[in-house]
């Protein structure tokens, strides 16, 4: 500012010399060259001075926040205001895309459902989604700067971050008591950073666990009556048998057979549940057929030993596969009869609920299931007593496949028992899939 009210004033001086020499050469010398030059420095003074002003007035906006248009004065200075505020706006609109791109950038890997976790050279935390906080306990905000070491203090963490030997992910037990499981993979980019994907494997794992448990369930189900035919056949073929001996071995083999054949047939009975599509919702199957039906083979297979109620007039439909839903109840009710000690009861109801939908019950007075099973009842082969179970005829199969039709049904299985007090299963199916039958639809099935 000193400078150019100095510059103002030697130009404001100079004019004023040059109008009073002006005026003395004029008076003194009367001459037209000599009238010409004061004129000409006059002029010459007065465009210094606006061109000043000019440049003065470009400094102040270059001086501010260039928020505001550049001033449109004519001329050199003019058109240098006006070449700077273009670029400069064509930098604010560069620097607004970028901007922009980063966002929607960061926004997608925070869509993402793995985690992304940003390192600098230090190890500390420039970036992370919101996946990578809840794998490694972090806060997004309060953690960035911080050394990840100092935060995530697992061992094998700490010497795998720091070894630098990437090429194979680290699995990390995360979670309350070590029940999740983290598969963690390190990659180093720019000058030292490093860029941590995290992905939760505790399905995948859960999933590889009980797929193996299956095939070796399995494997132990066939092997056995394997075992057992196959000492019959060597005794058959060794040793001479007297009548009575070879038709009770002949009987036992029969009921190994037996068993095999009811394990492949329930096997496939839920490879095909799990490989079909959902029950179409207009195929209504009569309810008290399915249950007049079981009744027959509980009832068979108790053979007098307990008291069995089955209340089959309900006048209920279900929407459904009539096969599967024969399966469910019939795998409940066989159940009930296998684990109930003789003399005990078995009861079997409809009840319907408020909101439309219905539930099926089968009760029983058997020795009932401690709590702690519960929750593992409907998994494949778990038996809470396998010798029992085995020696029933069971296949330890039943539950799975009730869990699953009636899930594919919409329905759900809730299961209560206390032990010393027996057990109740129940299948809850929606309201879409119940309705009460027609009057004028069950008169000629009574008539019939």
């Amino acid at each position: 500012m000193t400078w150019f009210l100095a510059r103002l004033l030697l130009i404001a001086l100079a004019l004023l010399v040059g109008a009073a020499v002006g005026w003395w050469a004029g008076r003194e010398f009367a001459t037209p060259l000599v009238a010409e030059l004061m004129g000409a420095g006059t002029a010459v003074g007065l465009f210094a001075l606006f061109d000043s002003l000019r440049a003065h007035r470009l400094m102040e906006w270059l001086r501010g926040s260039q928020q505001e248009a550049a001033p449109r004065d004519r001329g050199f200075w003019g058109e240098i205001g006006y070449r700077v505020e273009r670029a400069l706006r064509q930098r604010e609109q560069a620097l607004a895309r970028e901007r922009l791109w980063l966002e929607q950038f960061l926004s997608a890997i925070e869509a993402s459902p793995n985690g992304v976790l940003m390192l600098d050279d230090n190890d500390q935390i420039q970036w992370c989604n919101r996946v990578a906080a809840d794998h490694f306990s972090l806060d997004p905000q309060r953690d960035l700067q911080q050394r990840i070491t100092n935060l995530v203090r697992a061992p094998s963490f700490v010497a795998y971050l720091q070894a630098g030997e990437y090429q194979e992910p680290l699995m990390l037990t995360i979670g309350a008591r070590g029940r999740g499981s983290l598969s963690v993979v390190v990659r180093g980019y720019g000058d030292g950073r490093k860029l941590i994907l995290s992905v939760d494997v505790t399905e995948r794992e859960r999933a590889d666990a009980m797929r193996r448990d299956f095939v070796a369930n399995v494997s132990h189900e066939i092997r056995t009556p394997l075992t057992v035919l196959a000492g019959f056949i060597e005794t058959m073929d060794n040793l001479p048998l007297t009548e009575p001996e070879r038709r009770r071995v002949l009987s036992l083999m029969q009921q190994q057979t037996q068993r095999m054949q009811t394990l492949v047939a329930d096997l496939l009975t839920l490879a095909q549940l799990e490989g079909s599509p959902r029950p179409a919702p207009d195929r209504w199957v009569p309810l008290d057929n399915l249950l007049q039906r079981v009744r027959s083979d509980a009832t068979a297979l108790s053979t007098g030993r307990h008291r069995i109620t089955v209340i089959a007039d309900t006048q209920i439909e279900l929407a459904g596969v009539e096969g599967e839903l024969l399966s469910a109840i019939g795998n409940l009710l066989s159940n009930a009869v296998r684990y109930t000690p003789e003399g005990g009861g078995i009861d079997v109801h409809w009840r319907e609920l408020a909101d439309g939908s219905g539930e099926l019950c089968v009760a029983d007075t058997g020795p009932g299931i401690a709590r702690e099973h519960l929750p593992r009842l409907t998994e494949r082969f778990y038996r809470v007593d396998g010798s029992r179970s085995r020696e029933s005829g069971g296949t330890g199969l039943g539950l799975s496949i009730v869990k699953h039709v009636v899930q594919r049904h919409g329905g759900e299985l809730q299961i209560e028992s206390e032990v010393g007090k027996g057990s109740r299963f129940k299948l809850q199916f929606p309201a879409a899939r119940v309705r009460t039958r027609q009057l004028e639809q069950a008169q000629p099935a009574e008539q019939a």
